[in-house]
């Protein structure tokens, strides 16, 4: 059974830092893609950011040079380094992993980020 359990989530001033990590059974997990996603009331589920199982990263044009996605294979965690925050970073934030042979992928239940005065 895959289970993917997100934590670190909470409310946060602006301009602030939070980090997410999700904790991970079930997978191959060092064979595994690995991403963040959030979803804001109102709006579509969105890509915050992926690691690839080579360790190769992609951000969405919105995190850029403020979020950092790591991953650490022993441990089975895959984090979310937050920086900079800001309002609009208002959202729940999704785990999600595609494991070998890569045709499903999974999801947390999500963990919410509250960016406000």
């Amino acid at each position: 059974q895959v289970m993917l359990v997100e934590s670190g989530g909470g409310l946060v001033q602006p301009g602030g830092s939070l980090r997410l990590s999700c904790a991970a059974s079930g997978i191959i997990f060092s064979r595994s893609h690995l991403g963040w996603y959030r979803q804001a009331p109102g709006n579509q589920r969105e890509l915050v950011a992926r690691i690839f199982s080579a360790g190769s990263t992609n951000y969405a044009d919105s995190v850029k040079g403020r979020f950092t996605i790591s991953r650490d294979n022993a441990k089975n965690t895959v984090d979310l380094q937050m920086n900079s925050l800001k309002p609009d970073d208002t959202a729940v934030y999704y785990c999600n992993a595609i494991p070998p042979p890569y045709g499903m992928q999974y999801w947390g239940k999500g963990t919410l980020v509250t960016v406000s005065s």
